[in-house]
Order: C-alpha cells, then structure tokens, then sequence
C-alpha cells in the first residue's frame, strides 16, 4: 500500500483554507492545518477532521509574517509526516486605504504575509519534493493578482507578485515533475465576507441581495459569490495526476471578474 500523501495547508483554520484543507483531508491526505493563534480552538479542529477523515490531520502554529516560522512550519509538517506532497499558499491579510494615507506598517505585513511567506514556504519545501521526485504547489492569488482595484495598494501589490513568484518557480522546477500554480478568486462567500453584508446593508441602505448584486459583486458578471468548496476543489484538481502538465499558470474563479 502506497504512503499517504501530506497537504500543507497555510491560513487554514477557517473560510478558503480550511475548505482546501478539508477537501485534502477528504481525498485521504494527511493534513497540516495553520494559523498564528495557537489555541484550544486550532487544536480540537484539527482533532475532529482527524476523527471524520482516514488522514492524519495536525495543527502546527506559525506566524508567517517571519521568515524564520515560515521554514519551521514546513521543517515541523516534514519532520510529523516525512515530507510535504502538496503545498497551499493560503494565509492572507487586507487593510484599506489610500495610497497617501496608507500606514507603512499594515504595508508590511500584507506583503510579509501574502507574498513573502509563499516564497519563505516554497524554498523550505522544494528540497523535499526534488527528494520525493514529484510535488505540487499552489499558490492562492486573487482576481487582485491579474487586476487593480482602488485603495488595495499592498494587497495587489502582494498578489500581482504572487503570480510572478508562481511562474518563475514553476520554469525553475519544470524537469523535476513539480508543478507551482495559481488561483485566481474573485469575491468567496467566507464567513469573513458574510460578517460584511450587514454592515453594508446599513451604509448603502440596500437589502441584502440588493447590495451583494449591486455593490459587493459589482464586478462579478455573475452577481454570485464563488464558494469555498468551489476553490478547495480547483486545488485539489491541481494537486491530481491530471493536472500533471499545468504549471505556471492560473485558473481564475471570479464569475468573469477578470474576462474583460
């Protein structure tokens, strides 16, 4: 019987991340789950996936705003597990702002975060996988990644990086049978997103459809949030077999954000 693959999984204990990581989990992986808070609640989540799933599912914490935890995280995932078969670059923050006014120290930590720990992560884990002769990155952009929006200078910035970083990596691994790819979501309906609507209702004086049609998916031609489940399984597509011959690119789940 083969040994059980391992899915490192950043950002996961709740909305975008913790759907891929279940979906791992699901398709029978062992599953490293992330966040930086280290508490109860991490623990007794990666405790209940476990139980649910035939894979081990652990729970490493990691503040990925430093270069240091970054290569612990994957050192420890390698150490519990014996490698790392698949890495999601997941974890993520957002401040907004305008350019002028924008605190140089939220700027920081969004590109720390959102595009500094995929590389940190990455260099960590590609000596494992040229061992293994094979290996999957996936690197979690954004629609933000190919297109701007206003007052979201780091966090474009951080994503406009985040495709470039994912193909020169994949040229680089191209002939080691390791592919590093991109999702490109529009807006997702996590609970974060959903915390917004009521607030939103409030200052646009709209009812709920009215204002996730009319301004939270404005530029989302199919005025329908993605769901997590839908980006969990474009990850797991590009972790399979069939996605052997995909690297350097992005798949975009935006509803048509970025068609235009």
């Amino acid at each position: 019987m083969s040994q059980r693959k391992t899915a490192l999984v950043t950002g996961s204990t709740s909305g975008i991340g913790l759907a891929i990581a279940e979906r791992f989990a699901t398709d029978g992986f062992n599953v490293v789950l992330n966040s930086y808070t280290d508490d109860g609640q991490d623990h007794a989540l990666a405790a209940e996936l476990s139980e649910r799933h035939a894979g081990a599912v652990v729970y490493i914490q990691a503040d990925m705003s430093k270069p240091d935890r970054c290569q612990a995280l994957v050192a420890a995932a390698a150490e519990r597990f014996g490698t790392v078969d698949v890495l999601v670059n997941n974890a993520g923050i957002q401040h907004v702002a305008p350019v002028e006014e924008f605190a140089p120290e939220k700027w920081d930590a969004i590109i720390a975060i959102n595009l500094s720990s995929a590389f940190h992560t990455i260099a960590a884990t590609v000596p494992l996988m040229k061992k293994a002769g094979t290996g999957r990155i996936v690197n979690i952009a954004s629609a933000h990644g190919l297109v701007a929006s206003p007052f979201k200078s780091a966090y474009v910035s951080a994503k406009h990086g985040i495709m470039g970083l994912t193909k020169t990596v994949a040229l680089e691994l191209a002939t080691h049978r390791i592919t590093c790819n991109a999702i490109c979501p529009g807006y997702v309906l996590t609970p974060l997103v959903e915390a917004q609507i009521p607030d939103q209702m409030k200052a646009h004086a709209m009812d709920r459809e009215t204002v996730i049609r009319e301004v939270m998916l404005d530029r989302q031609p199919t005025k329908e949030f993605a769901t997590v489940e839908q980006i969990a399984a474009t990850a797991a597509f590009l972790a399979s077999d069939a996605a052997a011959q995909i690297t350097g690119t992005h798949i975009s789940v935006d509803g048509g954000w970025t068609a235009a």
